[in-house]
């Protein structure tokens, strides 16, 4: 048997040592048959995969992440004058807002406020300083539309979309000179208002098959005859459209006459159209949600332009798609994040006010274990999103376009923030559903699902995005494999071929063997860039990313093609690379900011709720997979002794509750975005929250006194502290503060109510 299996091993090692063998007996074989299983590529599909960045999300797919190339990015943190601009103007818009009014009643902004959006540079983060923008950083936009988000959705939105994807962007990055010259210093002043016309009703997230056109022609512009474009579109769901001058476009562009060269097709194009030109019709007004901000319909019939409306000018016609892709990163990286991680912010810190202020069966219900489960969900939830939010600004900030890394962003943390909401209304119960001035969550509520519809639905953004694109753009080797199979020379797409075929499989091998050994040691020799309570995180996550790595390997050579219809085997490889990219961001975000104490309980929180998805993603994938004997397999490789990832403790739970529930650095902190009004829902709560912290240990006292039978124990809490202070069991301070404190307790959880015929 010993010879046998030696001479087995020196075949092996005859085959791929020698190079003619191997390539004869391997290479050939597999390439032929790669070339067979490689799942078509649309000409959309093939852009979309080219545009961006590998940034993180390729180490992570490696197998063994580079831990302090994560501590090595660098810290996003806004500069001094984004400092100041939030200070002075972002509170000066805030205290200017009256969400109900706006939403329930006005449906709009009121005028002032667009005056002051306008000439306070709010739809000018992006622009540079010499055309009049306030050039802020990536950063400073999200923590900006965040800031607004926790007061008024609908502004938030507004100022949002001209700094997202949007004729801004898209001329700072393709536009020509002119271009630039002609629309930006407008753009930046207010003077002109954008929009971007991309979805219609044939055509939502597979934004690839828009029926829209523009047929190359001559026309008349400007009193002389020019070659140009005949345009016809219908488009909807287009944030500012109803309000906006200046229309940007995206269409199929066509040359049947050859005017422009012998290609019939040219592509996805995009231009820019002012609204007041012949033949453009905007201002219809959907009402998407009870939400207010402006979103409407656009539609145009042979509307003629000239060519160099198109955005880059004739040079830019055809290439419209891949200016979309590269520029979604904002929308999904920076904008709807924003919005995700403005939820955490609010929910944390009225949530747990809340549970501090509202009273049943004579105490706080923060004290019952089931609100306490589900504060600390928000609570641990809201540090992730604020650490991606951080993290995936900061690649922007990095000059960098990571589609897959965005993509993530936008799927998990509007799923995260939608669970927050979910979490926060359970808690307020009847108090969060009644809509009134005082409700601080309910147009959050209703305004969430508009999160996770655009910029590409959730359910496709998991099932096709994320490791659709993911497995082939940041593999170390299947998209180069890829452009080799596309090589017209067969020889050299062979030698090619064979060099990366070789690497990968040693890859996949030492995968799979540092996989099963970390996953016998349960990763305890595994290395860590730091020591204390995090390091086993680290070694987890890059006991995972083996995992993952060799689990792709296996489902792309045994599945192939089909990999590309099977969304949910996929998605769930695609939840494994998500949950370690968020715990990176968690981890990221915990040595930025210098270890906190307070912090630990969150962080542990997050990162075991990430290993726990981890895991149950592995555990759907191992189950749902194809083939029984690769199944069992791959589950004994990469969890030899079990799946041991569970959800955090109730201790843990428990802790975070307590950091959640007392004022002080912590609390700021981890709510530092939500903004407090005086004069609001969320000032009474905040005020009511202070006042019964201050006076716990007089009412704990109170209750004591009813358990003993010293005070009636069916008394209201105002009729105990006045037999209480009768009886010299507390003086008239003490009475006078605790009354105050029930006086604004009583105020808190109070719920809105209209007078007949009011409403």
């Amino acid at each position: 048997m010993t010879t046998v299996i030696i001479l087995l091993l020196v075949a092996v090692i005859v085959i791929f040592a020698v190079k003619d063998i191997r390539i004869n007996l391997v290479t050939r074989p597999t390439f032929s048959m790669f070339k067979k299983v490689l799942p078509p590529l649309s000409q959309t599909e093939r852009e979309a995969m080219e545009a961006g960045d590998v940034w993180w999300d390729g180490e992570l797919f490696s197998g063994n992440p580079d831990w302090q190339k994560l501590h090595r990015f660098p810290k996003p943190e806004l500069s001094e004058k984004e400092r100041a601009f939030m200070s002075e103007q972002v509170e000066t818009l805030l205290a200017m807002l009256d969400d109900y009014q706006i939403v329930q009643k006005d449906k709009d902004l009121p005028k002032e406020v667009w005056g002051y959006l306008k000439k306070e540079g709010f739809f000018a983060l992006i622009i540079p300083e010499k055309f009049g923008g306030r050039e802020f950083s990536a950063i400073a936009n999200s923590t900006i539309v965040s800031k607004i988000a926790t007061k008024s959705l609908t502004a938030a939105v507004t100022v949002m979309v001209p700094n997202s994807l949007g004729p801004g962007e898209l001329l700072l990055h393709y536009g020509t000179t002119e271009q630039q010259e002609r629309w930006l210093p407008s753009l930046a002043k207010g003077d002109d208002v954008p929009c971007f016309a991309l979805t219609g009703p044939e055509a939502g997230s597979d934004a690839g098959s828009i029926p829209d056109t523009g047929v190359v022609c001559k026309g008349m512009h400007n009193g002389e005859e020019v070659i140009g474009l005949k345009l016809n579109w219908s488009k909807r769901y287009i944030t500012l459209a109803p309000i906006a001058t200046v229309l940007g476009l995206a269409f199929k562009m066509y040359d049947p006459d050859g005017l422009l060269g012998d290609k019939t097709e040219l592509g996805i194009t995009c231009a820019l159209i002012p609204t007041d030109h012949e033949g453009v019709q905007t201002g219809e007004r959907h009402y998407p949600l009870n939400m207010a901000f402006m979103n409407g319909t656009t539609y145009g019939k042979d509307v003629f332009i000239p060519l160099d409306w198109i955005i880059g000018g004739e040079k830019g016609a055809g290439r419209g798609w891949r200016m979309l892709v590269e520029c979604l990163s904002a929308g999904r990286g920076i904008s709807l994040p924003a919005l995700s991680t403005a939820t955490g912010h609010l929910a944390s810190r009225m949530t747990s006010a809340y549970a501090t202020v509202r009273q049943q069966f004579g105490v706080s219900i923060g004290q019952f274990e089931g609100v306490q489960e589900a504060l600390a969900r928000i609570g641990g939830l809201t540090y992730t999103l604020e650490s991606a939010r951080l993290m995936t600004a900061g690649a922007i900030d990095m000059k960098l376009s990571p589609s897959v890394v965005t993509a993530i962003a936008k799927y998990h943390m509007t799923e995260m923030g939608r669970t927050v909401m979910n979490d926060a209304m359970d808690i307020h119960s009847g108090k969060g559903i009644q809509v009134g001035p005082n409700n601080y969550l309910a147009h959050g509520y209703m305004g969430i699902p508009v999160s996770i519809t655009v910029e590409g639905a959730n359910i496709l953004t998991r099932n096709l995005m994320i490791f659709g694109q993911g497995a082939t753009r940041c593999h170390p080797f299947v998209l180069k494999e890829m452009e080799a199979a596309a090589m017209e020379d067969h020889d050299v797409a062979l030698k090619e071929f064979d060099s990366l075929l070789l690497q990968h499989i040693l890859f996949a091998g030492s995968n799979a063997g540092m996989a099963f050994v970390h996953g016998l040691t349960r990763s305890y020799f595994a290395k860590a860039p730091v020591s204390g309570a995090t390091a086993v995180y680290y070694k987890q996550l890059s006991r995972m990313s083996r995992g993952l790595a060799f689990c792709t390997d296996v489902a792309m050579l045994v599945l192939g093609g089909e990999l590309k219809r099977k969304e949910m085997i996929s998605a769930r490889l695609g939840d494994v690379l998500s949950h370690l990219y968020l715990a990176s961001c968690v981890l990221k975000r915990y040595e930025d900011e210098g270890r906190q104490q307070a912090d630990l309980s969150f962080v542990q929180y997050a990162v075991e709720h990430s290993l726990f998805c981890i895991g149950q993603a592995f555990d759907g994938f191992f189950k749902n997979f194809s083939n029984p004997v690769i199944n069992f397999l791959l589950k004994r490789i990469v969890f030899p002794v079990g799946n041991h990832y569970h959800r955090p403790s109730d201790e843990l739970a428990q802790t975070m509750c307590e950091h959640m529930s007392k004022p002080g650095v912590f609390r700021d902190r981890l709510t530092h975005l939500c903004y407090v009004d005086e004069n609001a829902g969320t000032g009474v709560m905040e005020n009511a929250f202070l006042a019964m912290i201050d006076t716990h240990d007089d009412f704990k006292q109170l209750r004591k006194w009813q358990k003993e039978g010293t005070i009636a124990k069916n008394l209201e809490l105002e009729d105990a502290i006045v037999v209480a202070a009768e009886k010299n069991l507390i003086n008239e301070t003490v009475a006078e503060r605790m009354n105050k404190a029930n006086e604004l307790r009583k105020k808190a959880i109070a719920v809105d109510n209209f007078a007949p015929g009011e409403l």
